[in-house]
This record gives structure tokens, C-alpha cells and sequence, in this order.
């Protein structure tokens, strides 16, 4: 806590920004990926950052979520051709 207050006491307002900016890029972190890993869900992933990224939990689900998309579809189509 002491490090935010003096944060905040200092007016140094581009580190301010700074943390803001890289804060907001963690926090919608998975749908930054799902744009290159699962681009047919990006819309519901994008909506599933806002409230998953006040827990762990649901910030790494949604990051799994995101990242894996496209390895459904390959497996999927890897058990149909065998059958």
C-alpha cells in the first residue's frame, strides 16, 4: 500500500497513466489473444474480460477459452477423418 500512496502522492502523472495503460492490457489480456487464436469468439471473449478480471480464476479461464480455440476445431477434425 505504501507504494500506491506514493504513487498517487507524486505528481508524476505519466507513470500514473503508465500503470493505468498496462493495467487495462492485462486486464483484457485474453481477448487481445483470442484475435489471433479464436477470432470466431472474440466478441464473447472480449465481454467475459470485463467481469472475469476481478478473479484469478476467471481471468485464467477466459485466458484458456481464448488461446485454445483454434485446437478444438483441429482435433475435431483429426477424430472425423479417422472414423
Amino acid at each position: 500500500m505504501d507504494f500506491i500512496d506514493k504513487t498517487l502522492a507524486s505528481d508524476n502523472y505519466m507513470f500514473m497513466a503508465a500503470l493505468v495503460i498496462g493495467g487495462l492490457i492485462l486486464w483484457f489480456l485474453p481477448a487481445l489473444l483470442s484475435l489471433i487464436f479464436n477470432r470466431k469468439h472474440f466478441k464473447y471473449i472480449l465481454l467475459a474480460c470485463i467481469p472475469a478480471g476481478l478473479s484469478f480464476i476467471a481471468w485464467g479461464g477466459v485466458m484458456v477459452w481464448a488461446t485454445t480455440g483454434k485446437v478444438f476445431g483441429k482435433y475435431a477434425n483429426k477424430i472425423k477423418e479417422e472414423t
